[in-house]
């Protein structure tokens, strides 16, 4: 018992990525930051009451087992993307990587026209994520028994009609 105690000890202080596993903090800020660098927008600090707003949100879809945005009513004033994977399977930059892959059908320009596909749709996480006015950020998972739900809520919101993303 002894000698298995002592190789799991050593292989923890042998793996210290195994055992600090960047927060979802960490991860948003640093994907979404380097987004935003790329193109030129100043970067996101975390808000605390936005990832409250979005753990709310996220605990929501745990419920429902589905995946829609927020009525606007209950989220005035912020942004939302979203997220969702197979419980446990996908890890926050996982599930995140799926919006900053939207520059790739991404053109700057005015709201909505911002889309080499011309829907803005295919690209509005990211442009959400890299507007230029938005300031904060904060995000939360949440899980219903089969998938994982990720929401960041960003203040000031995105996508506004008849604005330059950047």
């Amino acid at each position: 018992m002894r000698s298995l105690l002592t190789f799991v000890l050593i292989l923890l202080i042998a793996t210290p990525a195994l055992a600090q596993a960047p927060s979802l903090r960490q991860t948003a800020l640093a994907l979404h930051n380097e987004a935003r660098a790329k193109v030129g927008a100043p970067p996101l600090v975390w808000d605390p009451k936005l990832a409250a707003a979005a753990a709310i949100w996220a605990r929501e879809l745990g419920r429902r087992d589905r995946m829609e945005h927020s009525p606007w009513e209950i989220r005035r004033g912020q942004g939302e993307n979203l997220s969702m994977g197979a419980r446990g399977y996908f890890s926050d930059a996982v599930l995140m990587r799926s919006w900053f892959a939207e520059a790739d059908d991404y053109r700057p320009g005015v709201f909505p026209d911002v889309s080499r596909t011309g829907r803005w749709q295919d690209v509005g996480h990211y442009t959400q994520a890299i507007w230029r006015g938005t300031t904060a950020i904060g995000c939360a998972r949440g899980s219903s028994r089969t998938q994982d739900y990720l929401v960041c809520r960003y203040s000031p919101p995105g996508n506004m009609l008849g604005q330059r993303v950047h």
